[in-house]
């Protein structure tokens, strides 16, 4: 792997001569990864990066659902944990039909007093 490597770390570039070796860079609408879990709440969360970390996990199962049989399914699919705990702050008997509205529960909230 260091031989493999030792071209880009000395130049800063890819030096390989086949283009599709090298890792293809990252887009304008490609989620963060590197800020850590996305959490309603956190700087850099909007609507549709919740949206989209909710989106990843549930797909399109669970719904229509509880916030508690959300944060069910959550914990078994392994979610981060501020992902979960913001789930467990949202009213117990409301039912989400779709990732959207419940995205939107969770920066509702978030930004209220």
């Amino acid at each position: 792997m260091k031989h493999e490597l030792q071209g880009l770390l000395r130049s800063g570039h890819p030096t390989r001569s086949e283009e599709w070796h090298d890792p293809e860079p990252t887009a304008d609408d490609d989620p963060e990864v590197w800020g850590g879990p996305v959490a309603p709440g956190r700087a850099g969360s909007s609507l549709e990066t919740v949206r989209l970390e909710l989106g990843r996990i549930l797909g399109r199962g669970p719904f229509p659902a509880t916030a508690p049989e959300l944060v069910r399914v959550l914990r078994q699919k392994n979610a981060p944990d501020a992902l979960v705990d913001a789930l467990e702050t949202l009213p117990r008997k409301e039912r989400y039909t779709n990732v959207q509205e419940l995205a939107r529960a969770l920066t509702r909230r978030e930004g209220s007093p």
